[in-house]
């Protein structure tokens, strides 16, 4: 069944359809010791380095206990789409790449991880990880993202009847911290493509980097032909740019990682056009 370019969402359309706020900031290499929760660890590293929210991209990394859910089909109606029960494999799970947004949700550091891993058994599968029952088994240092000015919180959405990440003015941002970075939302039903690009050309960013990256697409299309039909995925982008193209038009150039709820994995570069959000997507577009 070929998969749909729109899917209702259970709630009244949002606006602005981009949720921004502009900030400052800087990417540093960040150490996460074993022992600490995923989220302890990550809250320290971005508070050593002045920070509250920022985003990190994540290559290997061990993680015991560990628990995560996949995307799923609703339940009751209330959702689009909703999650899995929640899953804990015994041993060591080796993640191998993912995304991850941290930022702060009922008052407290939290943080929105998707990631693709390989379980204890040799399984290889992804989704969405939980932050409270997450822990890492080994050291290990990442890149991260740091943010000033700007916070990715917690708070309901009623367009999509979810708690979802989305930027929020945070205090003045430091002139010290780095580059112009604004930290992004990007609701349901558009174009990941022409909402990045549109938006990047309105802010005069003449050439951006993506930091980070989690979110769910419709499915998904990618250059090359392979597509993901089922509808609902968990998604983390592995690079992105925006940067002009051979007219001098900018383009989003977008690599990613995903899992769909039926359990299949797809890697690679998306389609320009053919991705639209399906519930959301945040990041953060730095001034390169």
């Amino acid at each position: 069944m070929p998969r749909p370019g729109f899917i209702a969402q259970p709630g009244p359309v949002q606006s602005p359809r981009l949720v921004a706020v502009e900030g400052r900031g800087r990417a540093f290499r960040m150490r996460l010791p074993a022992g600490l929760t995923l989220l302890e660890a990550t809250r320290q590293g971005f508070a050593a380095e002045g920070f509250a929210s920022g985003t990190l991209n994540l290559g290997p990394l061990a993680l015991e206990p560990f628990a995560y859910v996949m995307p799923a089909l609703s339940r009751d109606g209330k959702n689009a789409a909703f999650y899995s029960e929640t899953f804990r494999p015994s041993g060591i799970s080796r993640l191998e790449q993912g995304a991850l947004t941290f930022g702060r949700r009922d008052g407290a550091p939290f943080f929105h991880c998707h990631a693709l891993w390989r379980e204890a058994d040799g399984r290889l599968t992804g989704g969405h990880i939980l932050p409270e029952e997450t822990t890492l088994a080994e050291d290990v240092t990442v890149e991260a993202f740091g943010i000033s000015g700007a916070c990715f919180e917690g708070n309901p959405d009623p367009e999509t009847n979810f708690k979802l990440f989305g930027p929020v003015p945070d205090g003045p941002a430091s002139p010290m911290t780095g580059s112009r970075a604004l930290a992004l939302r990007v609701r349901p039903n558009q174009c990941f493509h022409a909402a990045l690009e549109n938006f990047c050309r309105e802010q005069g960013l003449a050439r951006a980097v993506i930091h980070g990256g989690v979110g769910s697409l419709i499915g998904s299309s990618f250059e090359g032909g392979l597509e993901t039909e089922p509808f609902a995925t968990e998604v983390f982008i592995t690079r992105g740019i925006v940067a002009p193209g051979p007219d001098g038009a900018l383009i989003a150039e977008i690599d990613v990682g995903l899992v769909d709820y039926n359990g299949g994995m797809a890697e690679g570069r998306l389609k320009r056009g053919a991705n639209p959000v399906l519930m959301t997507f945040e990041l953060i577009v730095a001034e390169a």
